[in-house]
């Protein structure tokens, strides 16, 4: 389907009710990004599969060993689990839409999507689209490879799943309109993977996705505390891990409230930054 066929609804459907066809061409915008996305090997295999990976890893490597106090230990896939279904967000939303907005802007194509009638908020909720739909199926690849492969005991509370659900949607939100934001910084699409990756990384490492949050130094602990990904694992961590591991957590709590707020707060900078910043066209080029 070509950009052209996307943005070419009946005059009296354009005229009657704008909203309406805003929302029908960024879901058709949506479908598109989506098969777009498993197009690209690489980008399947460094946003989509690349947390699946390293979960075997892990829990492959760490597979003698436990984690936590004794008489409340969870083997290696148990712990890493939730650390990786944040990352998984992160990868999705911020380093994916980074790299691919910053690339369709070198290329010309956000460039010719300014010359059709496509509105810039129907482009936005296709990139939310994608995001949201390769983000469910790439949790749910991760839970399915923990519960068949590596026997982690998923919950049963609906309570539990209440929470993952929320932190998720959250941390999708988030991280794609930060990975639009963030998408302005790189000065070509050449350079994008090499400016986004790395601080998607570095956040990573400092967030407790693969090292123990609470074996970090005091000050690197806050340091991350001010970006959203350390908040996103500590609520899928809540989900995920038995009650007496919120101990290991910095105020000994699970701090749901923090988690929502810190969320909202840097969506809320991620859409001041995407209003400011976005354009179809550098001004620069």
């Amino acid at each position: 389907m070509t950009t052209q066929q996307l943005t070419r609804p009946a005059a009296p459907a354009r005229l009657a009710n704008p909203p309406a066809r805003t929302l029908a061409l960024g879901l058709a915008r949506a479908r598109y990004e989506v098969r777009a996305y498993f197009r690209l090997g690489d980008t399947v295999f460094f946003t989509f599969l690349f947390p699946a990976l390293l979960l075997t890893i892990f829990s492959t490597a760490f597979s003698e060993g436990t984690f936590g106090s004794p008489g409340n230990e969870v083997d290696a896939a148990q712990y890493y689990l939730p650390g990786m279904l944040a990352a998984g967000i992160l990868l999705s939303g911020l380093q994916n839409l980074g790299v691919d907005i910053a690339l369709e802007r070198s290329d010309g194509t956000l460039k010719r999507l300014a010359g059709t009638p496509l509105p810039v908020t129907s482009y936005f909720l296709g990139k939310l689209g994608q995001v949201l739909v390769t983000g469910l199926l790439q949790a749910a690849l991760l839970l399915a490879l923990a519960a068949v492969v590596f026997r982690v005991p998923l919950p049963t509370d609906a309570a539990a799943w209440a929470t993952f659900a929320w932190v998720f949607v959250l941390g999708v939100l988030t991280s794609a309109v930060l990975g639009i934001a963030i998408s302005a910084v790189p000065r070509s699409g050449k350079s994008a993977s090499a400016v986004i990756i790395p601080i998607t990384l570095v956040l990573q490492f400092v967030s407790g996705v693969y090292l123990p949050f609470d074996q970090l130094p005091e000050w690197l602990q806050q340091v991350a505390s001010v970006f959203p990904l350390k908040w996103f694992a500590q609520g899928m961590r809540s989900v995920f891990l038995p009650e007496e591991f919120a101990a290991l957590e910095p105020s000994g709590e699970w701090d749901l409230g923090l988690v929502a707020l810190v969320g909202a707060a840097w969506l809320v900078v991620g859409l001041v930054l995407t209003r400011l910043t976005f354009r179809w066209i550098r001004k620069d080029s």
